[in-house]
Order: C-alpha cells, then structure tokens, then sequence
C-alpha cells in the first residue's frame, strides 16, 4: 500500500486497532444471530477462483441455516449480484485500499457490520491485508477465522497485532499453492469435511461458441504484451479464420483497443473495451470460441465457463494464478519463457522504461502464443 496522507491513516490506525475492543465489550450484552460473515475483497480474478465456495457454505451442514454476508469488492458487485444472489443474504462492497486514508468510511463501514451481529466471520484470502484483519475485527464476530498468513500483504509490525483479532488462524500447507486450491483447503478446514470440487465454475447462457476475444490490457502496464505483438497476432488470425475477432477489456485498456482498431482495416475488429458490463463480458466469454489474454481475470472466467483460453504469462505469482493445475482446467493453456527470478511477487531485479513490459512477459515471442493459437483454430 502506499500512503499519501499520513493524518489521514493514523486515525484508520486508530479505528482497525482500538474501536474493535469497545465493539467486543458491547458485543458481550447481545446474542449472536446464525449469521455468517465472508470477506473478500480482493480483485476479478481472486473472486473468480472463490465464488463457488459461497454456495458450497451455504449448503452445508455446518451453516445451512445460517445467513450469509459477504463483504466484496465494488469491481465484481454486478457479477455477485448476478451469479451469487441465491446464497447470499446481504451484499456489501468496498475497495480496500481506499480505505486506508478514509477513516470515517472505514469507521462507518466497521459499525454496519457490528451491527449485523455475525456468530462466524471468515477471511479466506491467504495474502492478509491490514484493512481486512481491520474489518473483521470490527465485526466482534464470536469467530473469526483467517489465515496465518505472512507478511507480502502486510507489515509484520501490523500483522503481530491483528493476529490477535482471529479466534482460528490455518497455516496453510507448502504444497498448498495455487489460489483455487487455498480457497478449497481454508473451507475445508472450515467445514471440516473435503470438498468434491476441482475448479471454478460460471454457468453461461451458451449455445454455439463463436468469435475470438482479445484482450489486450492488464491492468498493470508493465505486465501487458506488447500491443505490437497483438496487432501481429490478430492479422495472422484474420488470415486463417473468418471467425469475427473482438477487442475487450475494461475502460483502461481503451488507448490500447483503439491503437489495435485504428491499425487495422475498418471492420477487421470489433472494439467492445468499456462498453460491457462484468455479467455481460462474462456471457461473452463464455460462448466464445478461443480467448487470448495477459493474465488477468478475463483467463480465470475462460477457465470457469471452458471456454478454450491462452495466457501470455509472466513469472511474478508464476504457479498461483496460472498455469492452472493439469487436473483443472484443461481448455487453457499459457505462453511463458520461464527466468530465474520468477516468483518475484511482481519485485522486478530489472531496470525498464516506464511503460515498457517486464522483461518475462517481453521475452514471449510472438510465434509461440501463434502456434498455440493455431492449434485452437483448428479445433473450431
């Protein structure tokens, strides 16, 4: 996290590490409700890899007359709404990090859900964040489970403290890597019961696939593919299919789609960047015919609705985000050169210009992300 206003994020301070203590004490003349809190706020792509433990949850033994919360984050609010609503009571979002220097926000965010009285809170994202730990502590939950944890997320002079707001906390196993995977051992630790489920899921209104879907933002500039190489890409498809290509992505990709769209002869593309919804661009995903993708959660809802996916891959969570596990999600597969320093939590050891690629997404050429896009074509 980086903090711009100090004032501002002493106070937050103030209000994750003192309010929750006068919350417990109040806490203590009431009654939990068979409520149940989940906490999840993290990105697209981490909820992707999450959602299907909702309804698992709601439909255990363990919590089948329970109500369930969940606390999300405003990215993926239309999505949950969409695919989540029948095992979630109430839907609440928030950006995380914009509440580090917004202490009354944070403040009136932590009082809305002590008041919902929650007997069980859970916080399944293994990377810890400070304003998480904050918000469940704020909740005076009579349990409140999370990870162990380490400190890529958050300072180990934070971290020592809001270890104390768990009841439970689960040390997650080393051979435990992939984000699905810690999802599935944290609910069945919670449940105490194995889980039949080995990937994400989205039910889609599909009926024939048909259509190419590039989408050649990534959020990061620095973990993008070059757009050269795209524009490369997209006129080698073009020449052996006619199968119609779109341009997709969020309102951020739009200077990359427009420099692909105005490169191109008119009508070689059609540029649908920031102008889908996420249940929309889900819908697309899902009855297309071939995705081709940076790693980002545009992948992961390929993954989960089976439609066939490349992921131009870098090496900073190499393993925990993609490539997925043999076993899970065979429609997807990733383009990468493999460095010694992967796994470097997006830390590059490399100088590069500001908006050049990381060197490990760089050093994907061109020809292989073609072949394996070959090999998709010929399968349609």
């Amino acid at each position: 996290m980086v903090i711009k206003n100090r004032n501002s994020f002493r106070i937050t301070r103030f209000v994750i590490f003192k309010v929750p203590a006068l919350f417990r004490f109040l806490a203590k003349f009431r009654s939990a409700k068979k409520r149940l809190l989940i906490i999840k706020t993290d990105a697209i792509g981490d909820y992707i890899l999450f959602r299907n433990f909702i309804e698992i949850v709601k439909l255990s033994d363990e919590y089948k007359d329970y109500e369930i919360d969940l606390l999300g984050n405003s990215l993926w609010r239309d999505m949950a709404l969409t695919y989540d609503a029948p095992f979630v009571t109430k839907l609440m979002v928030t950006r995380p990090y914009d509440l580090y220097e917004t202490p009354l926000k944070t403040f009136k965010l932590g009082w809305q859900l002590f008041k919902r009285n929650y007997a069980v809170v859970l916080q399944p994202s293994s990377t810890r964040l400070l304003i998480t730990d904050g918000l469940a502590a704020l909740t005076a939950g009579k349990q409140i489970i999370g990870y162990e944890g380490d400190t890529e997320g958050i300072q180990q002079r934070y971290k020592t403290k809001s270890d104390k707001f768990y009841t439970q906390k689960l040390v997650l196993p080393a051979a435990v890597y992939f984000e699905f995977d810690r999802s599935k051992f944290f609910f069945e630790a919670v449940l105490k019961q194995k889980l039949n489920i080995n990937g994400p899921s989205i039910k889609t209104k599909q009926a024939v696939r048909k259509g190419i879907i590039i989408f050649p933002g990534a959020g990061i500039i620095k973990r993008g593919w070059e757009p050269e190489k795209f524009l490369e890409l997209i006129k080698l498809i073009k020449q052996q299919t006619d199968q119609p290509v779109y341009i997709a992505g969020g309102p951020a990709e739009a200077s990359v789609a427009e420099y692909l769209t105005n490169a191109l002869p008119q009508g070689e593309v059609i540029n649908l960047t920031g102008k889908t919804t996420l249940p929309q661009l889900v819908e697309l995903i899902g009855s297309a015919a071939l995705v081709v993708s940076n790693e980002t959660s545009a992948i992961h809802i390929a993954a989960a609705t089976q439609t066939p996916a490349i992921c131009i891959l870098g090496g900073g969570h190499f393993g925990r985000f993609a490539p997925y596990p043999a076993h899970m999600a065979q429609t997807t597969v990733c383009a990468y050169e493999k460095m010694e320093c992967y796994n470097c939590n997006w830390n590059c050891i490399y100088e590069t210009m500001p908006n050049a690629p990381y060197p490990c997404i760089s050093i994907v050429p061109l020809d292989k992300v073609w072949l394996m896009a070959q090999q998709a074509l010929n399968q349609l």
